[in-house]
């Protein structure tokens, strides 16, 4: 029997948290390949310290995207998340590009050829999740924690705190039947100017997330916890070192779901860590916006060179209203799953991923351009007439 009564507890992460800083960079660099080339296959990981960053990786595109252009890109990154501090600036820190040409081994077992399709780009399982705590159908700690953090950075582009761009923040609900009913405690760090003091912070920090959570739901005055080191002046790479792909469950549902394992950021859609992954929150997704369940969890596999996944795994935690064996079933035929059918159907090749960095990859709004088409619910009419008056209990 599956505990009811719990507290569970998720975070986020800045825009200019060091990690977040090198997933921005490394999508940066994917969408400046993929506005000149929809076809070009990217994977650049990111490291980032004080006043130095460093790309590395793989790459297969138009010869028109230079080390040049690349360090260019992630200047740009860097300027737009708001880094101009001594020890990291856009201007004068040091870009040292190490990016290649792709494995020709790679490719030949990936790419499409005579009367094969294109393969997986790697082996790996990927997860998709949602559940009907939310509006956003996600749950709702991890969404919580980033709907503080991005209206904080909101006021900072605004010039309306004196906050760095580095922070984090942590959520934790009180669950009762399995549903979430108030904050037991939250925690909020965010790097500040120099002589703003611990208690002007915390009072900046009360009302965003007064706005957040709902009506009712504020933890207890000593559970809210606002720089529990006292003082955040030194932050972003030049007080920890980033790396591209590091805040995996960050990105995702704040560990409420599995994760396969492989990061999204730095990589284009031919690339099933994210594709597919993005592919199986949109099933997911759908399937409670249908009321086929209250919750979805599904997983798919692949193996590299394959085109077709090896498996298909779809799992309501007994919110289910119809067969979820059917509902694999119906799933599949509803989305062609292999890499290619995953783009063409998501309409993944295309500049959209700078925008995904931070904030999480899921419980966005699809937006006109094609950016978070994996939260769109068009198949929520085809799965309520497939099963029909299951759909509307």
């Amino acid at each position: 029997m599956s505990q009811s009564d719990y507290l569970f507890t998720s975070e986020s992460v800045s825009e200019g948290h060091p990690d977040k800083v090198c997933d921005r960079i490394s999508d940066t660099i994917v969408d400046a390949f993929l506005a000149a080339d929809p076809e070009a296959r990217v994977a650049v990981e990111t490291l980032a310290t004080t006043n130095r960053i460093v790309l590395a990786g793989e790459v297969r595109g138009p010869a028109s995207i230079t080390p040049e252009v690349m360090i260019e890109k992630a200047r740009e990154a860097v300027k737009a998340i708001g880094y101009e501090q001594d020890g990291f600036d856009w201007r004068t820190a040091d870009v040292s590009c190490y990016v290649h040409q792709q494995s020709a081994d790679i490719a030949v077992g990936v790419d499409a050829a005579g009367n094969k399709d294109e393969g997986a780009g790697d082996q790996g399982i990927m997860f998709g999740y949602a559940c009907d705590e939310t509006d956003e159908l996600m749950p709702a700690p991890i969404a919580l924690s980033h709907r503080i953090l991005k209206a904080m950075a909101a006021a900072r582009h605004a010039g309306k705190v004196p906050f760095g761009p580095d922070a984090k923040s942590q959520v934790t609900l009180r669950y009762v039947d399995g549903k979430p009913v108030g904050a037991t405690s939250v925690v909020v760090s965010t790097q500040h100017l120099e002589g703003v003091g611990q208690e002007e912070v915390r009072e900046l920090v009360r009302p965003f997330v007064l706005d957040a959570l709902p009506e009712g739901w504020m933890c207890p005055e000593d559970e809210f916890y606002v720089n529990p080191t006292g003082r955040f002046v030194i932050g972003g790479p030049d007080g920890d070192c980033g790396l591209t792909g590091r805040k995996i469950i960050v990105d995702t549902y704040g560990g409420a779901a599995p994760h396969g394992g492989g990061a999204f950021s730095g990589k284009d859609p031919t690339k099933v860590d994210r594709s597919a992954a993005y592919a199986a929150r949109y099933l997911a997704k759908n399937v409670v916006a249908a009321g086929l369940a209250s919750k979805c969890l599904i997983q798919v596999s692949y193996a590299i060179g394959v085109a077709k996944p090896l498996s298909v795994y779809v799992n309501c935690a007994g919110t289910n209203r119809v067969d979820e064996t059917e509902l694999s079933k119906v799933l599949q035929q509803l989305m062609n799953l292999s890499p290619r059918g995953i783009r063409t159907h998501l309409q993944l090749n295309r500049p959209i991923y700078a925008r995904t960095a931070a904030y999480g990859h899921f419980g966005r709004a699809a937006e006109e351009d094609g950016g978070f088409s994996w939260e769109k619910l068009d198949l929520v009419s085809e799965l309520k007439s497939a099963f029909g008056a299951a759909a509307s209990v």
